[in-house]
């Protein structure tokens, strides 16, 4: 194994230590909000999204290993400016919601509801994110069969995710007067 395949079981390091310290930031959010009388939802599929996203690191660094995929740099580059601009997003998401931030659904809008940052134009920025980061991150070094096979578990979780979600914050007037007209995922700029 070379320097790439060390670099690249590296960026998956990175990748799994930034989801603990995402887990991190959600366990504390969710103290504070639980001492302000805000409740967590249940929601059926959530540890199936931390096994999904787990098994997308473990599950790419193996085929780059067993199965010898090649690092090809007409591929890797256009994957790491998407992985960059995901990672982007994320983080300009947790800053943006700051409080309100959680790795699992809590009915926050008694805080408030927030609209800046990428909010302004869609209501599930984050997801958008996590898609992209899905398909990124093994293409980053040919493991398609990670990609695919991630990327579907992973679009069957946050459909399940995202209803859960939606029904939740929906139901409020304040959060639906805010941002129910405003569409899920891709923004509608004309």
């Amino acid at each position: 194994m070379g320097l790439r395949h060390w670099a690249y079981f590296g960026l998956l390091a990175f990748v799994g230590f930034e989801r603990l310290l995402e887990l991190y930031i959600s366990k504390r959010n969710q103290k504070r909000m639980a001492g302000r009388g805000i409740r967590k939802i249940p929601e059926p599929r959530f540890y199936w999204m931390i096994v999904v996203h787990t098994a997308l690191l473990v599950g790419a660094g193996l085929e780059v290993w067993l199965l010898r995929r090649p690092f090809l740099l007409w591929l890797a580059v256009p994957m790491m400016v998407i992985f960059l601009l995901a990672q982007a997003m994320r983080v300009w998401v947790v800053r943006v919601m700051a409080g309100h931030w959680n790795a699992e659904v809590m009915d926050s809008t008694q805080l408030g509801v927030v609209t800046g940052g990428p909010f302004r134009w869609v209501r599930h920025p984050n997801y958008v994110a996590v898609v992209a980061e899905f398909i990124s991150i093994p293409l980053l070094h040919t493991a398609w069969i990670t990609a695919v096979a991630g990327s579907l578990a992973d679009l069957w979780v946050l459909r399940s995710r995202i209803d859960v979600e939606d029904e939740v914050l929906l139901s409020s007037p304040v959060y639906r007067a805010a941002m129910g007209s405003k569409p899920r995922f891709i923004p509608r700029f004309f």
